[in-house]
This record gives C-alpha cells, structure tokens and sequence, in this order.
C-alpha cells in the first residue's frame, strides 16, 4: 500500500515511521526544510521501538507522489488547510482522520468526495527534532467507516497498522470510543491547560475535599451525561481512563498544555467546545465543561 501522512508532528512522524516497514510512505510537511531532512536524514523512533525509517518527504502537495492512503495526522485547528491542500488531488485515496474531539471528518468532506476512515489514537510521542520521535504511550488507534466507507477498508488500515508495529482495532462504528476520547480529552486537556499540570495522579486523587480528582471525576460524569443523552454508549470508561493513565509511572503533557505554554492556538474548539454543542444540541446543562470550555478559549484569548 502507498501511503501518505500529512503532518509530521508527534502523531504523524509515529505512523509515518513505523507503516514505512509495510508500505512506501510518503509525508506532506509545511516546511521545506523539514522535507529536506526527512529525505536527507530519514525519520529515527526511540523509547519504546529503536529504529530510523526511510520515508519521501515534501512541502506541497504538487511533489507527493500517489498513494492509496492519506492520514491527515495534524492538530484539530490545521484538518481544514491539510484537506484544502489535497482539493482536486489523488481521486483513488482513501483518506483517514486521527484527531481529538469531533468534526474533523466534516471539514475534510468540505473539500473533496474521498472514502473517509475516521480513528482516535491513544499512542504519544515527543519530537525531539524534525527527524526524531519518542515513542511513549503505545497504546491504540481506534478505528472506523466514516460516511458509508467500507468496514472492509477500515479492517485493512487498522492490519497495517499493526503489522508496522502499532496497536489498532478497527470498529464497525466508531462513535462509542470516539466519545470515551472526547470526554476524556475535554476533562484531562482542559484541566491541564488551566492548572498547568500534567497530566499525573492529582487528576485522580480523592482524598481530600481540595483534591483535583473530585473536580476531574465530576467532569468525566458530565460528560457521560451528555453521552447518554446523545444516544452514545461508550466504549471505555473516561474515569478508568483517566486513573489507568495516572498509573503509567510517568507524567503526560496533554497537547493544550503545550499549546497554553508555547502561547499558540489550542483544540479548544472540536474538543471542549463540540462537547458543550452536544450538550446544548442535547439540551442538556453542562455548567462544568461550560466553564472549562470558557476559560480555555479565554486563556488563548490573552496571547492570540
């Protein structure tokens, strides 16, 4: 299979490094210079796999070569302009979502009639460099048929994606995990960008009344409230979620605390915000995530 990742970020330069085993791959970066690395370097994974991959790396989309795959593997705020790039482009490709929150499927179906695949990842990495990954949380991307895709389609991405060396589990209908992601992700990613935590045991400590767990385990029902009213039965447990990720020994940097640190624009929008759209479409009151959502956006508002 021919595959193309557009985004080299943590996300992207995993899947990217580990499919260049199975498949030819092929990586759409913003900048030239990071494309001339790539081609030059190659793309190296440490932590949790050892190994450096030869990938084809470009800045436009004029320079990619076909592909039967793309996995658009940018943030939520650059889905539209990664899915602007491939307007009129490789008409036989299937294209595939892995971003947090909701709505990502929708911005690339506004730019072009491709099979869709949307997914959720649980892995994480950390770039050290244009060319350097760290491979930590080696966990999995849930996959599934998007829009009338085929459930076959989505069985054959998921394979490949272990047989390079990942977790993937393909579902016939990805709302349930997608939702247990999304109520996880607003509740952990929010909290974090405000506390300026990562993301370690006080997001599940109870113990005393000023704990953070309780607001955390408060949020994460909220959420399941919303769920429920949405007609979603999940897929995990966002609480168990949560504690089972307190555990791993090390602490985690969710992306909007980054973001909050580095002073860029968060994902505030498709996660917190398509909760509280939810819950509103639902007619449902989500006062906490509400606030979070505010806070959030308010907090990018004070640099942006």
């Amino acid at each position: 299979m021919r595959v193309c990742v557009i985004g080299a970020g943590a996300i992207g330069s995993l899947l990217a490094a580990h499919l260049a085993s199975v498949a030819d791959v092929s990586v759409l970066t913003r900048r030239e210079d990071h494309a001339r690395a790539l081609n030059e370097h190659g793309l190296k994974v440490s932590g949790r796999h050892d190994f450096t991959a030869r990938v084809t790396a470009a800045a436009t989309a004029a320079e990619l070569p076909e592909f039967d795959l793309g996995i658009i593997a940018t943030k939520a705020t650059g889905v539209a302009r990664a899915a602007a790039a491939l307007v009129g482009r490789f008409p036989g490709a299937t294209i595939m979502t892995v971003q947090n929150g909701l709505g990502a499927e929708e911005l690339v179906r506004a730019h072009g009639d491709w099979p869709l695949v949307s997914a959720v990842t649980f892995m994480s990495g950390t770039k050290h460099s244009d060319t350097h990954v760290e491979y930590i949380l080696d966990t999995p991307t849930w996959l599934g048929p998007y829009g009338g895709s085929s459930y076959e389609r989505v069985r054959e991405i998921a394979e490949l994606i272990v047989e390079g060396g990942l977790h993937a589990e393909a579902l016939p209908d990805l709302r349930p995990a997608q939702w247990s992601k999304l109520i996880f992700n607003a509740t952990v990613n929010g909290v974090s960008a405000l506390t300026g935590l990562p993301h370690d045991g006080h997001f599940a400590t109870e113990a005393e009344p000023s704990d953070l767990g309780h607001l955390v385990h408060a949020l994460v029902d909220e959420g399941k409230h919303v769920a429920a009213a949405a007609g979603v039965e999940l897929y995990d447990d966002p609480w168990e979620m949560n504690v089972l990720a307190t555990q791993r020994g090390s602490a985690h940097y969710p992306s909007m605390f980054e973001d909050v640190g580095a002073r860029r624009p968060t994902e505030v929008e498709l996660i917190n915000g398509a909760l509280v759209r939810e819950a509103a479409r639902c007619n449902v009151d989500a006062p906490l995530h509400t606030a979070i959502y505010r806070l959030v956006a308010a907090r990018e508002a004070s640099y942006s």
